[in-house]
């Protein structure tokens, strides 16, 4: 593909460059399209987004020029992964090739990139086998998270999954404890993290939702003692996952 058409590593601007992409076998995050853009080629786009189930996202055009500052986009952008996708089978292959319980971490509707980046740069550092993320209403691998990342998403395995509930109850059948971070659990640091670990952190203005939630074994809580009630989501998860890598080593 022409270099013309990157951005970077993970935006492709213009109708042409995402018409041949979204062709191709090469996985798309999601399609910006400008408001207003519906004549033309953005057909074919929106037809063939359709058809492969891909994410259609309306952005005011202010927003498609500061992603592609300089650049001919003609009202429509996709955003490419930064890395490939791992699958939930390669992260638990992970922890068995190392003689280890599992140790995953699960991403709920997190949506700004520098949070995702920050999460893969801990886990990396905690021994974390991989990490989870749904589909939709979650930010995938672009080129933030991989910069936010400092490099750890080289070596971390991502899974993108359908369904999050799904696969919480393909975790549970491995005889992996799923522990959701939110608001009114039990104390993080009086909790037995031992065994297979799968931590779901959720958005910092949902938290963690209903159905995922529910699906969950036990709620663990990190204590406010300020007038902020809540923390960064990368923090907390920080946190709790260098508590259950504390539980590991000893």
């Amino acid at each position: 593909m022409d270099k013309d058409n990157r951005t970077n590593d993970s935006l492709v601007i213009g109708r042409n460059a995402v018409i041949e992409l979204l062709k191709s076998d090469r996985e798309v995050e999601n399609v910006l399209v400008a408001k207003g853009e519906r004549e033309g080629s953005i057909n074919r786009i929106l037809a063939l987004c359709k058809e492969k189930r891909i994410v259609v996202k309306t952005v005011d055009r202010k927003k498609l020029d500061f992603l592609a500052p300089g650049g001919n986009h003609q009202g429509v952008a996709a955003n490419v992964p930064a890395h490939e996708y791992s699958t939930v089978d390669d992260i638990l292959a992970v922890a068995e090739e190392k003689g280890e319980p599992p140790f995953v971490i699960i991403c709920d509707e997190i949506e700004d990139s520098h949070n995702l980046g920050a999460i893969i740069r801990t886990a990396e550092a905690c021994g974390v086998h991989g990490i989870i993320i749904p589909k939709r209403r979650n930010v995938g691998l672009n080129y933030i998270v991989a910069k936010t990342s400092c490099g750890a998403l080289e070596y971390m395995p991502v899974a993108r999954v359908t369904n999050l509930a799904a696969t919480i109850d393909q975790l549970k059948k491995k005889n992996i404890w799923v522990y959701a971070a939110d608001m009114d659990g039990q104390r993080w640091d009086k909790t037995d993290f031992s065994g297979g670990v799968a931590l779901v952190v959720g958005s910092e203005g949902n938290g963690v939702g209903r159905l995922v939630k529910e699906k969950c074994d036990i709620t663990v809580s990190l204590p406010m003692m300020g007038r902020v009630n809540s923390l960064n989501a990368s923090v907390a998860a920080g946190v709790l996952m260098y508590e259950i890598a504390r539980q590991r080593l000893n």
